[in-house]
């Protein structure tokens, strides 16, 4: 049969050099190539001569810091505005617990119809009572308690040591008969110190302090003074003056042993009352300087108060009533 009755769809049977065995089989054993690469499967072809690689993480890359960062410090002047702060707050709260204190004394006093006398604390059959108000929780502001608290206590050092004067003194006077001058003046010493003492120079510093008057600072700063020359004066103990000094406890010394040294350690208490004075005078000065304090407004406080006087305007109008009276006389 000739070749034109063939099917010419049939596929056409043609020797093909690919179709040998031994070509097909080195086929199938060759690596795939770009040809067989598929990217939708899961396996991947591994060239030939490498290792396969490690299964690379699919997590997103953190960085990680190899030091640590350093830690944080506080510069010089944010720890001073931070302890600039922290004052102002204690100052507010402190001013806050003043101001709710007097408010709190002004409801118990108008509730009670006014405050009393409460010092000296006296019994209350004793035939005369109290002189004074005194409670400086009450009386002084915060910032200046300290001080009156103070001052107080150096008081009553000061009528303590007059007091142990006395004893001083007697005892001198028991070895030494000749001493009953100094014995007397003892006695005298310490009944005119001791109230003179609270009345003209504490309590014109309590005044000061509570109700901020610069008559009265400079009254304290006045009457003061003259109280740490007599300290002065007492420690040195110039005998025959009254005070158990430094000189006296030594003339003693030389008379009784005992008797000396009891006045060593009193002219020791006058002493420290000395030194104590003026320190707590250079303190009170340094605390009048910052509340504003004058002369000038010292001056005209004592004016408001002498023209204010129930006293002095008794006194002015009874002395301008007689003039005029003289005046009209002179007339007729």
């Amino acid at each position: 049969m000739s070749d034109f009755d063939s099917n010419p769809f049939a596929d056409p049977e043609i020797d093909h050099p690919f179709q040998d065995p031994s070509v097909t089989q080195v086929r199938q054993a060759a690596p795939r190539g770009l040809e067989d690469y598929n990217p939708f499967t899961d396996a991947k072809p591994v060239p030939p001569g490498m290792a396969p690689k490690a299964a690379v993480s699919t997590q997103p890359a953190i960085m990680k810091p190899t030091d640590e960062p350093p830690a944080y410090t506080q510069s010089q002047e944010q720890s001073g505005a931070a302890a600039e702060l922290l004052r102002r707050q204690e100052e507010l709260e402190r001013k806050a617990a003043e101001l709710d204190r007097r408010e709190r004394e002004m409801q118990s006093l108008s509730a009670s119809g006014g405050r009393n006398n409460n010092w000296p604390p006296l019994p209350e059959k004793f035939p005369v009572g109290p002189c004074f108000y005194h409670d400086i929780a009450v009386d002084i502001p915060v910032e200046f308690q300290k001080t009156v608290k103070i001052m107080y206590y150096l008081w009553m050092l000061h009528t303590g040591t007059l007091l142990a004067n006395v004893f001083g003194c007697l005892a001198w006077f028991c070895v030494s008969s000749e001493r009953g001058v100094d014995f007397g003046l003892s006695i005298l010493w310490f009944l005119l110190f001791t109230p003179c003492s609270f009345v003209c120079w504490y309590r014109p510093l309590y005044g000061a302090f509570r109700s901020d008057s610069s008559f009265r600072f400079f009254a304290f700063f006045f009457v003061y003074i003259c109280q740490v020359g007599i300290y002065v004066i007492q420690c040195i103990g110039i005998s025959s003056w009254g005070t158990s000094g430094w000189i006296s406890a030594l003339i003693a010394l030389n008379r009784s042993v005992p008797v000396g040294i009891i006045m060593i350690l009193i002219a020791a208490l006058f002493t420290a009352e000395a030194v104590l004075s003026l320190i707590m005078l250079k303190k009170v000065h340094g605390m009048y300087r910052t509340t504003g304090a004058s002369f000038a407004k010292a001056q005209q406080e004592f004016a408001t108060g002498v023209m204010t006087n129930k006293t002095v305007q008794t006194a002015a109008a009874t002395a301008a009533s007689r003039a005029a009276q003289g005046g009209f006389k002179e007339q007729i």
